[in-house]
């Protein structure tokens, strides 16, 4: 090869071209080759390929001058000319010298010269170039055998070099592949580290580019090599400590592991595949090969997964993935390397790889297939369980992480397999994570695959049911939580995945379960187990039932087992609701409806045993049994279930016992007025059942909960058709039916019953004497176990006292007949007198429970009744003397008055009862029977007031002179105690006699001015010649009662305040209708007024507003009076006014209740407004300051009736200005509005048959009539009105506006009166 001479300053000349541009020379070298060898460089110069390739060939060539030779003919390659002319001419002329000078120099920089080159050829644009090289390469390493040798290395470099160039098809220029491999693989047995890690690589390559390539079968190849090439592969990847050695083996073991080669291997002869002598043997049975490959690749990786190099540790680690990927059908190999400790170094690389990716993914996947190994696992995975904690926490973050799945189910085969594992701080720790990933899933903030979800529930489950879980440790708010979650990801989704559904059934099973373990009414589990039962009712319920069709049925199977699940825990009362609500969506009748929809004998199963549990809830003590032990011979249809009770079952005890099934589910299905077929033909097919097995039912051999059962159907059945059209019915079946309730003793009441079955029975009047023993029992029971439950039911067709008496009360049966008969036929056989006790207080109880019951007691003789108890001959106890004052009490307190007066038997009771009160000590305190006595005399006295009812009883209590004596007695005793009458209240024995005879008198007031207006004179109330003089009734006199009024404590203040208001009301009826003059002196009416005067600020607005109604009338008595009593003197009422209007002008003061408040004192000054001659220091008081400051206070809301009142007496006493005008105008305008969108009626007087019965007790009778007596008190006095209300709140509006127009009409005729006086005085 020729070297130019030239200078480095003649690198920059250009070349001479010929006439095609190629940068040949035109003379020949100095070795005088041909010209067409010499090409010319883009400095000037020239080489002569022949030289160059006579100078590569002589191994004797000086390095010196081979370098300095290869360094030219790179930096030649490198321009475009040169790099044209050589690949247009003499393309492959120095492949061969390259090839050879690379098998020939030692020289390591010559080496990678010398590569450089062949790859700078390699990678131009020629189409054959490329493999030429691969095919000499290959051709030299394939030809003889390896050797440690820098040369060696250099080609297997080269090599791969090229392979790696992936330019065409490397296959197609390789010669024989066989011999290239066999010497790669016998190479891999060489010391030398770098030429392992070369063939290592070159080998990788060819294997994978085996798969890219059409002619490659290089696969093929590695197999036949395979066994012998894992073994030394395992062998290299245990020795070295290089890293890039490491990354060549673990890249091609890991192809070979992608290939099933590691499984295939073993497939094949061993007898040939000895490799080294000493090394190990492969003569052994397979089992203990593939036994020591596994053992050696266990101990191969773990110097890899020891590596400070995270790319060779993520390599190693999928390199183990795939292995275990292709051998994961043998559990033996598996089982090898977790014996070897493998999983304990993926749980160290997980636990310090800081979780994050791509090592937790590969970690998890590689724990997730070595978990196969099931008992040799479970230790490593206890050891490492506390590793995938924090793991869990971070990858349930990532929305659809690749190994949420893995890691779940790693952690539910530690929870589920290895109990006590778990800790309870991890376990809520665990807890918490998968409730923040549900929740994060259901609001949508992540996402979670179905598998995925399904192994949180499944993890979820085996927590919960983890011991760690059932101690000290509540899991109940997360659990709660967790499954609401759940259930909107699985329900309120486009498209529902069926696994998902099933799965979140599980988990609400085993969360109601735990609810109910352990300490069951803890606060959280019930909030739990009310969480379920929602779910179950908001969510599961409605959506089987709309959606059923479109169900499959492995889904309705599972909804169903849930349900049937809850129902079997029924011990608390959020089951019985869940059962309730069962029924109301007509359970029954959607039940054969899925029988029809999935007729699989499975599904026939679960639909009764549902039902037999969801009997057990409603009826209880096991009532569902009869349908469980016929339930696999029971039809899917209803017809057929009615053709079953038929047939006759006197031979056939499956037959017997699915017709009891039968019954039970007509009976139970009727409750709650579900029809399972048309009413005609269940009548028909229970007559037909009485009928052909009339022998089984009247002899006692069919057991009694079904008879009850029958019974209650077929008088439903009868009732209902009663109710709507007559219907066909076979007189003997009923015949039947009577003869069996009349002769069997059954206890009908106890069973739950329909209400129309019940009405139709109390309706037959063959069946009276059977129902009085049905009411007695029913007594007798009330009587040891009243409840709430027995009173007022739980609306679920139990027979109770609510029940009762609607049947009392509705008069379309013998229901109040009954109770009477039954009273009746006790007295005359003197049954014992609990019996009689116990029928008394049951009555007592119907009536407070219906007060419309009273009504028809009335009506069928209960007077009579009791007229017979108090005269009977038999000497009754102390018990049902009480028994029967509470329950006249009652009556009297909730008849209507012209029900009462029918009965003309009440005098005589009256009479009888009026003999018990008298008073026991010389102080005047009565006994609790005669307080009771008290009470129904003033309810006596009531009634009177209404249509005259009573009015003979009450004429004798008016004149029985032992009650006006122990009236005037206890009176007496009570006034002369002075200041100390105030400890007598309520609550003392002494209190509740003088409050008791109050009430008396305050009736005795209202009776006398409805029975005997004309004949009293009520002016001998306030004087009399004899004070001490007692009048021909009861009566106490107006000082007595002011004395009452100021000493007494709250109850007799307030009693003595309605009867002085009442008394006062009367008086001024017959001094306004009589024109009379009031005879009493003005020092009576001045002591009268200064104690009403300073009871009008009371505490007690009853109190404060009767004495201000008082004290008006007293004004308007005193202004009739010969002797006047200026009240513009009275310090007390200018006090009152004065302290009403700074209250009332007050801001921030003025809210409804402190309006209502002020209405003594607004009554007071609407008194004095209306005075003939108003008091000077009124128009001090309503300046117009002080009423502009009202008036601001008040709007539409906080406006009362008094208010109004007390603007139009000021607007009638010219008070206001014309600005005062136009803002009432404003608000009355608004409050009228305003209630004509609310128009309700407020403070009714009390109806009568509305009153609110007492019990058993003196404070009860005292207080129900308090209420009864301010209930009822409207008085009229003058044009004011005591009772209040919207309706009057209305009218006074309207008053109020037509006294403006009035008003204003007067003063316009004013200003027109006074315009023509002016223009005729002009």
């Amino acid at each position: 090869m020729y070297l130019n001479s030239r200078n480095s300053q003649d690198l920059d000349l250009d070349p001479d071209l010929d006439d095609d541009g190629f940068s040949i020379s035109s003379s020949s070298c100095s070795q005088g080759h041909r010209s067409s060898f010499n090409l010319r460089t883009q400095q000037g110069g020239s080489i002569c390929l022949l030289c160059f390739s006579n100078l590569l060939s002589d191994r004797l060539s000086p390095t010196i001058h081979v370098s300095y030779a290869l360094s030219q003919l790179s930096r030649a390659l490198s321009q475009p000319l040169f790099l044209h002319s050589l690949l247009t001419f003499h393309p492959h002329f120095l492949t061969s010298p390259l090839v050879n000078a690379l098998s020939s120099f030692d020289d390591e920089p010559i080496g990678s010269h010398l590569i450089q080159l062949i790859l700078s050829l390699s990678s131009a644009d020629h189409p054959s170039l490329h493999g030429d090289f691969l095919s000499r390469v290959s051709d030299r390493l394939s030809t003889g055998s390896l050797a440690w040798s820098c040369r060696q290395l250099h080609m297997l470099h080269c090599l791969g070099v090229l392979l790696d160039c992936q330019k065409d098809d490397p296959y197609a220029h390789i010669k024989d592949t066989h011999s290239l491999i066999s010497n790669l693989v016998a190479g891999l047995q060489l010391p030398c580290e770098d030429i392992r890690g070369e063939i290592l690589f070159v080998l990788y390559k060819l294997s994978i580019l085996q798969t890219t390539t059409a002619e490659g079968d290089g696969i093929d190849a590695l197999i036949s090599f395979c066994p012998k090439l894992l073994y030394l592969l395992g062998d290299a990847l245990t020795k070295t400590q290089n890293d890039d050695v490491r990354l060549n083996c673990v890249a091609l073991l890991t192809v070979l592991a992608r290939r099933h080669l590691f499984t295939e291997a073993c497939a094949y002869d061993t007898s040939s595949m000895n490799f080294s002598a000493g090394g190990n043997s492969l003569e052994t049975e397979n089992g203990s090969k593939r036994s020591s490959l596994c053992a050696l690749f266990a101990e191969a990786i773990k110097g890899p997964l020891l590596s400070s190099n995270s790319q060779v540790q993520i390599n190693t680690l999928d390199l183990l993935f795939h292995y275990l990927s292709s051998v994961a059908t043998s559990g033996e190999h598996i089982q090898v390397l977790v014996e070897e400790n493998i999983a304990d170094y993926v749980f160290e690389i997980l636990r310090l790889s800081e979780y994050k990716d791509p090592t937790v993914k590969t970690c998890l996947q590689v724990l997730d297939l070595l978990s196969t190994a099931e008992e040799v696992f479970k230790l490593r995975l206890i050891v490492g369980f506390s590793t995938l904690i924090p793991v869990l926490q971070y990858i349930a973050e990532v929305p659809f992480h690749a190994v949420q799945f893995e890691t779940l189910k790693l952690i539910f085969k530690c929870v589920s397999e290895c109990p006590g594992t778990v800790s309870s701080s991890q376990l809520e720790e665990l807890v918490l994570v998968l409730t923040r990933m549900l929740k994060k899933h259901s609001d949508g903030e992540m996402g979670v695959l179905p598998e995925t979800f399904i192994m949180a529930c499944s993890v979820f489950v085996a927590l919960i049911r983890s011991p760690s879980g059932q101690g000290v440790l509540d899991l109940s708010k997360p659990i709660e939580e967790a499954t609401k979650h759940a259930t909107v990801t699985c329900l309120y989704v486009p498209e529902r995945n069926t696994e998902q559904i099933l799965h979140l059934l599980y988990l609400l099973k085993e969360a109601y379960a735990y609810s109910q373990e352990g300490n069951s009414s803890n606060s959280n589990k019930l909030k739990l187990r009310s969480c379920i039962l929602d779910i179950c009712k908001t969510h599961l319920l409605p959506w089987l039932l709309t959606d059923v069709n479109e169900m499959e049925e492995e889904t309705v199977l599972g909804l169903l087992e849930t349900f049937h699940s809850i129902l079997l825990l029924h011990a608390n009362a959020n089951a019985s609701e869940f059962a309730d609500t069962m029924m109301s969506l007509c359970w029954f009748s959607f039940s054969y409806g899925c029988l029809g929809l999935f007729p699989a004998h499975k599904m026939k199963y679960r639909i009764y045993l549902v039902l037999s549990s969801l009997v057990d809830v409603l009826l209880g003590d096991d009532s569902g049994h009869t349908i469980r032990d016929a339930a696999l011979h029971l039809p899917s249809d209803p017809i057929d279930l009615l053709y079953l009770l038929g047939q006759r079952s006197t031979k056939s005890s499956e037959l017997a016992s699915c017709q009891s099934a039968v019954l039970l589910i007509l009976y139970t299905s009727s409750l709650y007025d579900e029809r399972l077929a048309d009413e005609k033909l269940v009548l028909t097919s229970l007559e037909q059942y009485v009928l052909v097995n009339r022998s089984d039912v009247l002899d006692g051999t069919t057991d009694d909960l079904t008879v009850i059962r029958l019974v209650n159907l077929y008088s439903l059945f009868r009732g209902l058709g009663r109710m709507s059209c007559p219907v066909p019915y076979s007189r003997e079946a009923q015949g039947i039916l009577f003869q069996l309730i009349n002769e069997g003793g059954w206890d009908l009441l106890s069973a739950r019953i329909h209400s129309v079955s019940l009405k139709w029975l109390f309706q037959q009047e063959n069946l009276l004497k059977s129902l009085c023993l049905e009411i007695l029992k029913f007594c007798r029971r009330y009587s040891s176990e009243e409840t709430d439950a027995m009173i007022y039911g739980a609306h679920n067709q139990t027979v109770d006292v609510q029940i009762l008496a609607e049947l009392v009360s509705s008069g379309d049966n013998c229901g109040a007949r009954l109770f009477l008969c039954l009273l009746a036929q006790l007295f005359e056989e003197e049954r014992p007198e609990h019996d009689i006790i116990s029928v008394l207080n049951l009555l007592t109880t119907i009536v407070r429970a219906c007060p419309a019951a009273s009504d028809q007691l009335c009506l069928h003789g209960l007077g009579t009744a009791i007229r017979t108890l108090c005269y009977s001959s038999r000497t009754f106890s102390l018990a049902i003397f009480m028994s029967v004052l509470v329950l006249v009490f009652n009556i009297l307190g909730s008849a209507h008055s012209e029900t009462i007066s029918a009965d003309q038997c009440w005098v005589a009771v009256t009479m009888k009862v009026t003999e018990y009160c008298s008073p026991i000590e010389t102080g005047g305190i009565l006994t609790s029977e005669s307080l009771f006595v008290l009470g129904i005399l003033s309810l006596i006295l009531h009634h009177s007031t209404n249509n005259k009812a009573l009015e003979e009883a009450s004429k004798f209590i008016l004149f029985n002179t032992s009650m006006v004596s122990l009236v005037d007695t206890v009176v007496r005793a009570a006034s002369s105690k002075g200041p100390a009458l105030l400890d007598y209240d309520e609550e003392t024995s002494g209190g509740e006699t003088l409050a008791s005879v109050l009430l008396l008198n305050y009736f005795a007031l209202r009776s006398l001015h409805a029975t005997l207006a004309r004949v009293v004179d009520w002016q001998n109330f306030l004087v009399a010649t004899n004070p001490t003089e007692s009048l021909a009734f009861i009566s106490i006199r107006c000082h007595d009662l002011c004395r009452l009024l100021h000493f007494g404590s709250l109850v007799v203040k307030i009693v003595a305040s309605y009867s002085l208001l009442e008394l006062f009301a009367r008086i001024s009826d017959q001094i306004n209708s009589k024109h009379e003059e009031l005879i009493c002196s003005t020092g009576y009416l001045m002591s009268i007024r200064s104690t009403l005067e300073g009871l009008v600020s009371y505490n007690d607005m009853r109190v404060a507003t009767n004495c201000a109604l008082c004290l008006s009338m007293i004004m308007e008595w005193e202004e009739q009076a010969k002797e006047k009593v200026p009240f513009k003197k009275s310090g007390w009422c200018r006090f009152i006014v004065e302290e009403m209007t700074v209250s009332l002008a007050t801001p921030c003061l003025t809210s409804q209740s402190f309006i209502n408040s002020q209405r003594p004192a607004v009554l007071v000054a609407i008194a004095l407004l209306k005075l003939r001659e108003i008091p000077e220091w009124m128009r001090s008081i309503f300046s117009d300051s002080c009423i502009s400051g009202v008036l601001k206070n008040l709007g539409a809301s906080n406006l009362s009736r008094e208010m109004v009142v007390l603007f139009r007496e000021l607007l009638k006493s010219d008070f206001l200005n014309s600005d005062h005008i136009a803002t009432i105008n404003q608000v009355l305008q608004a409050c009228r509005k305003r209630l004509s969108v609310n128009d309700g009626q407020d403070g009714l007087p009390l109806e009568p048959g509305k009153a609110r019965a007492a019990t058993y007790g003196t404070e009860e009778v005292c207080g129900y009539l308090i209420e009864l007596m301010s209930s009822e008190m409207c008085l009229d006095t003058g044009s004011w009105g005591f009772h209040l209300g919207n309706n009057k709140l209305v009218e006074e509006i309207e008053l109020f506006f037509r006294t403006l127009i009035v008003d204003d009409n007067r003063s316009r005729l004013l200003n027109v009166d006074n315009s023509e006086g002016l223009h005729n005085f002009t």
